[in-house]
């Protein structure tokens, strides 16, 4: 059996031994990793895998399938899928929570209600700690400015500012962003003036973020940024508002940040969920920027990080980074990265009900693509993006998931595709059913309204319902659940 954790970052060459032994073993299951999610059924990929494995996973219960990701294996399971994996968790990095009691120094304080508000649990949370951190190690570097990249709202950016009194300087690509961040700043910074005025305390200047609208689209544009903030004003130079859009980042430096100054020679590069590529730029401004003192960040949908071809030498894409890895020739690819972004501690965090939910929309997803395959095969080329849904809505679904789950004692948490939108309550019930006939016309039925929810996402017309059905009959063979609890049989669905 594979061991645990025996890998190490220590040096560059346990490093790199830890890669290769990776590519090693994704090596044999590219057919897998370049096909997404809905291919696995449509193109029936599961003739692939070893017969002896689906034989014993078709059998086994939601609860056990939902631990696989977190690499938790049964006895009772063939010995060369328990061995798959065993080192498949053998290669993770290891997920460690940190202890903040290492950080000579650092204090987390509770944000007050002023800063915290639009916030939730999570992101109150996150811009607790990071906040601190980021202070404690501006403090050791001796730096006074923060630069904040992708800074969105502007929560971090804000906490920096008024409760630590740095100096911020907000970056975002998008100005409504930008002009969220300045409109929150000023209630905040009024709030906090109230408060000084009602407790006769001395008055003191607030620190505002400073926000700019911009593209970063390579560490030239940071290391412009950087490099403008030390240069100390001339007399007669008007300061500019705190909010600055730019178009052209090759006019970045000379328009925008000329007339900033900071008394400081050195800044810290801080970022909350820097988005792709951006993450990537933080790390080689870094580098790059001898005024960039350290860099603190936490990266997010690395999915989306740009990747280049391995003859491009020159290339300044997001994936890979270093040489290393260049060097050993790995190219994952759109769909590699996607499943890449999945959560262990997400999938076995899931119930059995909300788990059958995830496994049978998953197979609607995949019909539906039969659906646009067979009769709008040119939308597939044209909307590529099928399905796909703003945050407000997610949280909508949720939170119907969440009443109908409390309402039948299920979990509290879904993994649905976004295309489910109508059928999501009416789902829910017809899962509390112990019924095999009704549930498989039910979810017929079921199929036919995920149907045209995204064929009028499509703006696509209707099909008639035996397009649906005959559509569902053929994808019988993939659409089975594993074991429930509640029948303790293995459930196949049909269609009439």
């Amino acid at each position: 059996m594979a061991e645990e954790f025996k890998y190490s970052c220590n040096t560059a060459s346990e490093t790199l031994e830890w890669i290769h032994a990776i590519i090693n073993f994704i090596a044999p299951y590219r057919y897998f990793l370049d096909a997404h999610v809905v291919n696995f059924f449509k193109d029936r990929l599961w003739e692939a895998v070893d017969k002896e494995w689906m034989d014993c996973l078709q059998k086994e219960s939601v609860e056990n399938l939902l631990r696989i990701p977190s690499g938790v294996v049964q006895d009772h399971w063939p010995g060369s899928l328990k061995d798959f994996i065993l080192t498949l968790r053998s290669l993770c990095l290891s997920r460690e929570q940190a202890d903040f009691q290492e950080f000579s120094g650092m204090h987390i304080a509770s944000l007050s209600s002023v800063l915290a508000q639009g916030m939730n649990h999570k992101k109150k949370h996150e811009v607790e700690v990071l906040s601190a951190l980021v202070s404690l190690v501006a403090k050791q570097v001796g730096a006074r400015t923060i630069v904040d990249v992708g800074a969105g709202q502007g929560y971090l950016a804000q906490v920096l500012a008024f409760d630590y009194q740095l100096s911020v300087i907000a970056i975002d690509a998008c100005s409504h962003h930008g002009k969220i961040t300045d409109a929150r700043a000023e209630r905040i910074r009024k709030h906090y003036a109230a408060k000084m005025r009602k407790n006769c305390s001395e008055p003191r200047e607030l620190s505002v973020p400073k926000t700019v609208t911009c593209r970063v689209l390579s560490s030239d544009t940071l290391k412009a940024l950087s490099n403008s903030l030390i240069e100390k004003d001339h007399a007669g130079n008007q300061h500019m508002g705190n909010r600055s859009s730019v178009s052209q980042p090759s006019r970045f430096a000379e328009d925008i940040l000329h007339s900033w100054s900071c008394s400081d020679s050195t800044l810290v590069i801080a970022g909350l969920h820097a988005c792709g590529d951006l993450s990537v730029t933080m790390l080689r401004t870094f580098l790059e920027c001898d005024k960039a003192k350290a860099v603190i960040s936490v990266g997010c949908c690395y999915n989306l990080l740009s990747e280049e071809a391995i003859c491009v030498a020159d290339s300044c894409c997001g994936f890979p980074v270093s040489q290393g890895v260049k060097s050993a020739g790995v190219i994952l690819e759109k769909s590699a990265r996607d499943l890449a972004c999945q959560s262990a501690d997400r999938w076995r965090g899931l119930g059995e009900n909300a788990g059958l939910h995830n496994f049978e929309l998953h197979a609607f997803r995949a019909a539906f693509q039969i659906v646009l395959c067979r009769h709008y095969p040119s939308i597939l080329l044209e909307s590529p993006t099928i399905g796909r849904q703003g945050k407000a809505l997610r949280r909508q679904q949720n939170q119907r998931i969440l009443e109908s789950n409390l309402h039948h004692g299920g979990s509290s948490e879904s993994g649905e595709p976004r295309e489910s939108v109508a059928f999501l309550h009416e789902y829910s019930s017809i899962q509390s059913s112990n019924s095999g006939e009704s549930n498989a016309v039910d979810r017929c039925s079921l199929f036919a309204k995920f149907c045209e929810s995204g064929l009028g996402r499509l703006h696509l017309p209707h099909l008639a319902d035996t397009a649906y059905s005959a559509v569902w009959r053929e994808s019988e063979s993939y659409a089975r659940c594993p074991v429930c609890s509640n029948c303790k049989s293995l459930t196949k669905t049909s269609c009439g």
